[in-house]
């Protein structure tokens, strides 16, 4: 008589644990492999690795990503590109001034990506971008051109509603883009962007950065500019 399931997990749970483990979700190999892409960079990342890593065989991590390449394509979908929808929503319904809305927006992206894993993809690739072009170029079509867009979605509804200065938007993005950058630098690189004895605080730091891009961009005083301070889309303190 074969032995149950139940008892036969009992008796090998090492076993039990590795098939049941060959049923893992894609998510559990994105993760695996989000870590293992930020902790050793796309070119010494091996398949192999990203499996033992979810615990599962190499090929049932195929069966799921046909190549490292798709991989990696899906981590960055997965963790950056497919955000933007949801930010896009968020700036249809956003009720505040523009000047709550770019503040906003800054304070998200620390919270829900500059903070977390995720952040590691960009340093990753402006590492090793120059190496693989096909990511870089699917890097830009799927995080940078959508990331801009909405900035420049940002910035132009300030100048509509009459609360930006007109500027050139193009370059004006940058100046929004270049303090995320440092952070996720800052994050991955063992804190080498600043002096152990600054305590630096990364929120303080968006907050002081969105003051300065403020600053230069509003037609009013702050105190006009920004009665209220938005802490979501509806505009609501």
């Amino acid at each position: 008589m074969p032995t149950p399931r139940f008892l036969a997990d009992k008796i090998c749970p090492v076993r039990a644990k590795r098939e049941r483990r060959k049923e893992a979700r894609p998510g559990e190999l994105l993760a695996a492999a989000l870590d293992l892409f930020v902790e050793k960079g796309y070119a010494a990342t091996r398949s192999e690795e990203v499996a033992v890593r979810a615990g599962v065989s190499k090929g049932t991590l195929f069966l799921y990503f046909p190549s490292k390449e798709e991989l990696f394509k899906a981590v960055v979908v997965e963790n950056l590109g497919g955000r933007f929808t949801e930010w896009n929503q968020e700036f249809e319904t956003f009720e505040g001034t523009t000047a709550q809305m770019l503040r906003y927006c800054m304070r998200v992206w620390w919270e829900r990506v500059g903070l977390t894993q995720a952040s590691g993809l960009t340093k990753l690739m402006m590492s090793e971008g120059a190496n693989f072009p096909e990511l870089a170029d699917f890097y830009r079509q799927e995080v940078v051109r959508p990331g801009h867009a909405l900035l420049r979605r940002i910035i132009q509804r300030g100048i509509d509603r009459g609360e930006f200065r007109p500027v050139d938007v193009d370059h004006t993005i940058y100046s929004v883009v270049a303090p995320m950058i440092f952070l996720m630098l800052w994050k991955h690189s063992a804190n080498l962007c600043v002096d152990e004895g600054d305590n630096f605080d990364p929120l303080k730091y968006i907050e002081m950065q969105a003051d300065v891009v403020l600053y230069g961009l509003s037609t009013q005083p702050r105190a006009q500019a920004e009665p209220d301070e938005a802490a979501g889309p509806s505009g609501a303190a």
